[in-house]
């Protein structure tokens, strides 16, 4: 600097010379004033120069296309120091401390780079250019087809309870969890997505009812989807306070997309069979617009299961407008519809006699397959944001939004008719051998008849015995649409001549309407070169429609609306509209509005060091809900019709965690939670198609988070050891099941019913390790392996109720409470606890790559019964003192009561890419992306369910005794043999 001062003094000196020299020559003072800023211009940038002469500088382009990328973020490892590349790819870092710095080159859609580079004082490093590779495994997150919906619930939550993951992440851990595992239903610490996050440009997605987000609201929009951001765990995101499983964001903001069009074809053999897809992205234009649109369709008439159709339509589009350097407003709107045919849980019984493929859901009409259960779920999304750039340090994002829209889905509806389910009960084989009294004497004729009621093979009786399903195994659709109709005479040709009359047998839908609105603000501000500030505050109102909807008479004039299960007044849905005749699009049966309020308000703050970061977060939220009945039910005449009192849940939630950087490739990193969670709506007003009453004195549940980590990164081995540990308590769960012989109270009734079950004081603990693990052999071969290994179990003994609407007809008390359930140290059900996973990849220079993953999954356990472990299983109801069934042992309680393990197996699957460049001025890519899933033909099941209608330890012994029980356990399936192959281009 003292070189540098003795210039500038020189310099001064020669210009006050010039000017006392040449003051009476007013065109010498011009000419020389010229050269005077001239030299003050060189002299200034002689000092920039001096000044900022520790750092580096680079240019970032496509390996592929050779052509600068802009928006590139390199940052420097273990600091807050960023650099963005401008539109020629350049970038530049300055007043870096000298030694040696690891930059990370990220965006979206590219590979990571990491290099290490030795920054010299007083220079500036020229690194020449960074070469980015296109990520393939975002090839493979945008056409992720593992999302099982084969074992969804019919509930019209409007979520689906996926265990596959929408992200795409540089983390092998989870992109094993994703890619590989989510087939098998894997979830990521054996957490629901309730306990996780998913955003939308900083609004959250999920669910009022329910906690959890809908994936067919965004269905098929990959590629618009493709911008994303998650946080693992309980860390820290910009956008949210967050949960324990954590928070996945999707931004649609129309500058962020790349320039170009992409254009692909897809054919599967899983949930449907074709795709087709368009995007085109503008990029920022001179004028400040940005848009960016995408369309797709999926179908199949036919997906892996039997009867399984499928079609959809999604269309994306959002446009952004630059104002100034400081304003910027963008508009998404998002419109995908999805209807598909879903299929059945099955029974070992079923499953042996027509396939682990089989579908009872389904029949033939007029030469095609019509399914009985139909999902459609139609929610347009609006959403206008303002980004504000208040400083160069602080951002504030602002968001409107309006979602509605409809889910439903169908079923048959009968009245004063057989049931037509293929696999009821008595139509199964089945059926005989359970019963004890089987005498020849007492089986109907019509059992040892082809199409009969059922019965066992047995030489000493009458002939070959057939049970329906063994003949018929489909719903009769030519069946119901003739038993809708009456004979009025015979055609010349001796046909029957028919005419419509009062339907028998109806298709409805339980359909949810729902009008969202939610306005949300986030503000980011660095407060120091240190600190960060996060903090955001949000409210959502809701008006949720819950109806049954009338979609097809089946050739009937009308249906009877009434309760076949209930007799005088307790059998009309609705005391003002008594024995009402109703028509395809009537509303019936029940009718009823759910209102929810929800303020949701977090800080975070995050601090940076030299060798450690932490932060410190906390939240506010409350919850509202309420029940307004249209209907005056006839089994709840005063508590059906109307508004509901209002259930509020105020919750609180604090979380911290640090990273201790022991070098700059080794960390330790910690994160801690702890929240309330109010419970979901459909868990507080158990009963709300008929009743206004919610579940007295509920409780939000709280939950605890910790896990640790050891991370390693260097250019070429990277891995990361976590151990974690979660706990949930107190938290309440409903379902709908019958019940035979199920309960009985302390006044000694009890009986058959249809039932709602609630559980109260449910406490769940996970606690296990993951490891993922990603090493470059070679430039173009690359290993991972990935180990997840959990213990998940319900960790308290719950209390359990049951609410049976005939008791509320018969004037009797609705609850029943059955007492504690001896559920602690059952596993949870529905995932893999352990779960391994190996792959190799070889990527060659000419862009052409294949790879092999082999994937072992065990601990899959079957769910079950909370009433079957209270004490009403082992009473016997016909006693007096409730003493219990004289037959009973210990020993065969246990038994019979003894969770159910599934079977280990082992998934081989293979993914493969190649892709060509067009030369040309405009420089157009075509790609293949292929891969095979299961290659072994591996067929496991995923998950099941007790049946608890034999409620009893007497009916269900004996069921069980008889070697081919009645209800024994149902079962979901995972997919075997599967592929998937998408042929695009890139303009």
């Amino acid at each position: 600097m003292p070189k540098v001062y003795n210039i500038i003094k020189r310099c001064t000196f020669v210009a006050v010379m010039f000017l006392l020299t040449y003051q009476k020559k007013k065109i010498n003072i011009i000419l020389f004033m010229k050269k005077l800023v001239i030299s003050t211009l060189f002299v200034l940038q002689i000092v920039f120069v001096f000044a900022q002469s520790t750092g580096f500088s680079g240019k970032v382009i496509d390996s592929k296309t050779q052509k600068p990328l802009q928006n590139v973020v390199a940052s420097i490892q273990n600091t807050s120091i960023t650099s963005l590349s401008d539109a020629t790819g350049a970038f530049i870092f300055n007043d870096l401390t000298p030694g040696s710095q690891m930059v990370l080159f990220r965006s979206n859609g590219y590979k990571d780079q990491l290099l290490v580079i030795e920054v010299q004082e007083g220079k500036v490093l020229d690194l020449g250019v960074i070469v980015l590779e296109v990520d393939l495994t975002i090839e493979q997150q945008i056409n992720l087809i593992t999302i099982l919906e084969n074992d969804l619930g019919d509930d019209n939550s409007g979520s689906e309870n996926t265990a596959g993951l929408l992200q795409a992440s540089r983390d092998a851990y989870q992109q094993t969890a994703a890619f590989n595992w989510g087939q098998a239903r894997f979830r990521i610490r054996g957490l629901d997505n309730e306990y996780g996050n998913t955003m939308l440009n900083g609004v959250s997605m999920n669910k009022l009812l329910d906690n959890r987000p809908q994936w067919g609201n965004w269905g098929g929009l990959n590629d618009a989807t493709r911008n994303q951001e998650f946080t693992m765990g309980s860390a820290p995101s910009d956008y949210t306070f967050g949960g324990i499983l954590g928070t996945q964001e999707i931004n649609t903001r129309a500058s962020g997309y790349r320039k170009g069009t992409r254009i692909s074809f897809a054919g599967t053999n899983t949930n449907y069979n074709w795709r087709a897809m368009a995007t085109h992205a503008s990029g920022m234009d001179k004028d400040g617009w940005a848009y960016m649109i995408s369309a797709s369709r999926r179908w199949a008439e036919e997906a892996y299961f039997e009867g399984t159709d499928y079609s959809a339509n999604s269309f994306f589009a959002s446009v952004e407008k630059k104002i100034n350097e400081k304003h910027s407003i963008n508009f998404t709107s998002i419109y995908a519809q999805n209807r598909r045919g879903r299929n059945s849980s099955n029974t070992d019984e079923i499953n042996s006699i027509a396939g682990i493929n089989y579908n009872s859901f389904w029949g033939w009409q007029d030469g095609k397959k019509r399914n009985s259960r139909d999902r459609e779920v139609e929610e347009p999304i609006f959403m206008l944001t303002h980004y504000w750039k208040l400083s160069d340090k602080t951002r504030l994002t602002t968001n409107l939004m309006h979602q509605t829209g409809s889910i439903g889905n169908t079923r048959i509806d009968f009245l004063n008719a057989p049931d037509p389910n293929p696999t009821y009960y008595r139509n199964l084989p089945s059926y005989f051998t359970s019963l004890y009294e089987n005498e020849p004497s007492l089986v109907p004729i019509s059992a040892y008849q082809p199409g009969g009621l059922g019965g066992v093979p047995n030489p000493d009786l009458l002939g070959a015995i057939s049970a329906p399903f063994l003949t018929n195994r489909q719903i009769d659709w030519a069946a119901m649409y003739k038993a809708n109709t009456s004979l009025v005479g015979y055609d010349a040709q001796g046909n029957e001549i028919r005419t419509a009359a009062t339907s028998k047998y109806i298709l409805y839908q339980d359909r949810t309407d729902d009008k969202l609105y939610t306005a949300n603000t986030i503000l980011s501000s660095n407060l120091s070169d240190n600190i960060i500030m996060n903090a955001g505050a949000s409210y959502s109102r809701l008006k949720s429609e819950n109806f049954q909807y009338l979609t097809d008479l089946l050739g009937g004039t009308s249906f009877l609306d009434v309760d076949p299960f209930q007799t005088g007044s307790a059998s009309q849905p609705d005391l003002n509209s008594q024995n009402r005749e109703v028509k395809e699009g009537d509303r019936f049966g029940y009718n009823y509005n759910l209102f929810a309020e929800h303020i949701d308000v977090f800080t975070q703050f995050k601090f940076t060091y030299k060798k450690i970061d932490f932060y410190l977060a906390q939240s506010f939220n409350r919850k509202t809900y309420q029940r307004e009945g249209l209907y005056q039910n006839g089994i709840y005449a005063t508590t059906s019709l109307g508004r509901s009192e209002k259930i509020d849940f105020d919750n609180f939630g604090f979380k911290g965690g640090m990273t201790y950087k022991i070098s700059g490739k080794h960390f330790l990193t910690f994160n801690s939670l702890y929240m309330s969670k109010a419970p979901s709506m459909r868990n507080v007003f158990f009963n709300a198609r008929l009743s206004n009453t919610p579940v007295r004195n509920i409780d939000s549940e709280t939950v605890s988070n910790l896990d640790l980590s050891y991370v390693i990164k260097t250019p070429s081995f990277k891995a990361r050891l976590t151990g974690f540990y979660a706990n949930i308590k107190d938290a309440t769960e409903t379902s709908f099941f019958f019940a035979e012989g199920a309960f009985e109270d302390s006044d000694g009734d009890g009986g058959d019913a249809f039932v709602a079950e609630i559980v109260t004081g449910l406490d769940k603990l996970n606690i296990g390790a993951e490891l993922g693990l990603e090493y470059q052999i070679t430039s173009t071969i690359k290993a991972t392996a990935a180990l997840s290994y959990g213990e998940y179990i319900y960790n308290s003994n719950p209390n359990v109720f049951l609410n049976d609407d005939t008791r509320a007809a018969n004037g009797l008390s609705t609850i029943v409470n059955l007492g504690e359930s001896k559920l602690k140290n059952y596993k949870q059900p529905g995932m893999p606890q352990q779960a391994y996973g190996f792959g190799l990849e070889y990527r060659d220079p000419k862009f052409w790559w294949v790879g092999a993953n082999i994937n072992h999954l065990s601990e899959t356990y079957l769910d079950v019964s909370s009433v079957l472990r209270t004490q009403s299983f082992v009473r016997n109801p016909a006693s007096v003192l409730g003493s219990p069934f004289p037959e009973i042992t210990q020993e065969r309680v246990d038994a019979i009561l003894k969770q159910e393990k599934f079977d280990p197996y082992t998934l081989l699957n293979l993914t493969g890419g190649k892709s060509w460049r067009v030369p040309g001025k405009s420089p157009v890519t075509i790609g293949i992306f292929a891969t095979i899933n299961n290659l072994l033909d591996v067929r496991y099941k995923t998950g099941g369910f007790e049946q608890a209608r034999n409620a009893n330890f007497r009916e269900l012994n004996q069921d069980l005794a008889s070697g081919t029980p009645a209800f024994a356990p149902r079962y979901f399936y995972g997919f075997g043999r599967t592929y998937f192959f998408n042929f695009y281009i890139n303009l």
